[in-house]
């Protein structure tokens, strides 16, 4: 057994995927659970493939594409906001327009300005191809984020259960608003590597919500969710290494696994525990 955990770290490309993934299993599921109680779950989809024509400009500018995905994001989570504010299109219809449109002029920059762009690295992560850059760069944004969150917590939790509330007692919404879409989009770019722009919604949204089935408060769902994405990560790269299957997949589907048995068997949300949580109400 200990022969078979040790194996995989006798590599150089497995101990650095290892590092990334126990990184985005903490990053993802902590802001994502703020999509998950604000009900804007797909937004981390629309914005995931938003990034594609700030990746486009940025390769043909040679510049870091990173920077080109963070300001495609931003100018994507602004449009949604504007047509949401200006207009009667409702919020799932304004991220459906931006996420086809953006994906598209994406598609459209790589074919005009004829950019080598690894499409498939792009969008389904690759990664056994982290470098210990890769490292560096990822623990330094989840460092970043964490401690933001930290410090604006009672902010953020307020806007998040009570935006009007929040704009009422004079709290900068429009802030709040630009910074979660702003660490939304970090997010994104850290772990779009690693599983990919097609399937970082899933771990966007797949640990949080299992840790929504099993508790309350939005801290607690926040720590949860962390180990979900932790204990998803580190099991589905060990698979791959063992099945010699995508890293990005075994990920994703660890974590609906996981996601299942809470369905099944939640104290309080659980499919198999409702004929005992019924029973017990009845004899009470």
């Amino acid at each position: 057994m200990l022969d078979w955990l040790l194996e995989p770290l006798g590599f150089e490309f497995m101990r650095n995927a290892l590092a990334v993934g126990v990184l985005i299993g903490v990053l993802c599921p902590v802001i994502g659970t703020y999509l998950i109680v604000q009900r804007m779950s797909l937004l981390g989809d629309v914005m995931a493939h938003s990034v594609l024509p700030g990746l486009a400009i940025a390769f043909f500018l040679r510049i870091n594409i990173l920077i080109g995905a963070f300001v495609s994001g931003i100018i994507s989570a602004f449009m949604i906001a504007w047509i949401r504010s200006q207009t009667r299109i409702k919020v799932d219809a304004a991220m459906a327009i931006v996420f086809s449109s953006f994906f598209a002029l994406g598609i459209l920059l790589i074919t005009l300005l004829r950019n080598k762009l690894d499409l498939d690295s792009f969008l389904f992560g690759d990664i056994l191809g982290v470098t210990q850059q890769d490292v560096v760069r990822t623990a330094l944004i989840t460092a970043t984020i964490l401690l933001l969150v930290r410090l604006f917590y009672k902010e953020l939790l307020f806007y998040t259960f009570d935006p009007v509330g929040a704009q009422a007692i004079g709290l900068p919404i429009e802030r709040l608003y630009l910074g979660l879409m702003a660490a939304v989009t970090l997010t994104i770019i850290a772990s779009m590597q690693a599983v990919g722009v097609v399937l970082v919604v899933a771990m966007l949204v797949g640990p949080g919500t299992t840790a929504y089935l099993l508790v309350k408060e939005l801290h607690h769902m926040m720590g949860v969710g962390a180990l979900v994405g932790v204990v998803s990560s580190l099991s589905g790269m060990y698979s791959s290494y063992y099945l010699n299957v995508p890293s990005g997949p075994c990920i994703v589907l660890v974590s609906f696994g996981l996601l299942i048995l809470a369905l099944l068997f939640s104290p309080s949300h659980g499919m198999l525990t409702y004929r005992d949580r019924a029973s017990k109400a009845a004899k009470a």
